[in-house]
């Protein structure tokens, strides 16, 4: 006689398992791959148990639906690691920013780009903004002459996403890290 943990409760939310199917007649794959044809789903299940293994439905919309034998177990981890390599992949982008104005001075200004070039290193995008402020309104050409200024300053790590543009009292320009070779 064999004892061994029959699993009875549902685990997953996607996949019905076990005593979770109800369909009568089902198309069985074995756990090697290989077709059982189809079988009645109480003949399924103990095939499955005597194998030590769990019976899930992959395919419900198939006529007839499709039952797989596997260990349902080691099938969720693999798949969890799988997930969790894919997330690992990725690389979320930030947007940081660099406020300037008209009158920022040289040292403040070189200071400014660097941490741009800091942060284009990283792999964020920068937003470079200027502030006008009362009069300074009635000169964007300044501001366009600072940002073109600063877009020289970070062109070896920087391409420039978005042209300069005026936002309400500010100018705004994006600028995207060089893709690495």
């Amino acid at each position: 006689m064999k004892f061994g943990f029959w699993r009875c409760f549902p685990i997953s939310k996607e996949l019905l398992i076990n005593e979770e199917i109800r369909d009568k007649e089902i198309r069985v794959i074995d756990s090697d791959g290989s077709q059982l044809g189809i079988l009645a789903t109480k003949d399924a299940q103990k095939i499955a148990i005597d194998k030590n293994l769990d019976l899930v439905k992959i395919a419900p919309q198939a006529t007839p639906p499709v039952c797989r034998i596997m260990d349902y177990g080691k099938y969720r981890f693999e798949q969890a690691k799988r997930e969790k390599e894919a997330r690992k992949n990725q690389k979320i982008i930030d947007i940081k920013e660099v406020r300037l104005s008209l009158n920022i001075d040289t040292h403040d200004f070189e200071t400014k780009a660097n941490h741009a070039i800091k942060f284009l290193n990283g792999g964020d995008k920068v937003k470079v903004s200027v502030r006008f402020r009362g009069r300074e309104m009635a000169h964007p050409e300044l501001g366009i002459a600072l940002l073109k200024k600063f877009t020289d300053l970070c062109a070896e790590a920087s391409n420039v996403e978005k042209q300069p543009k005026m936002e309400g009292r500010s100018m705004a320009l994006f600028l995207s890290p060089k893709p690495v070779k």
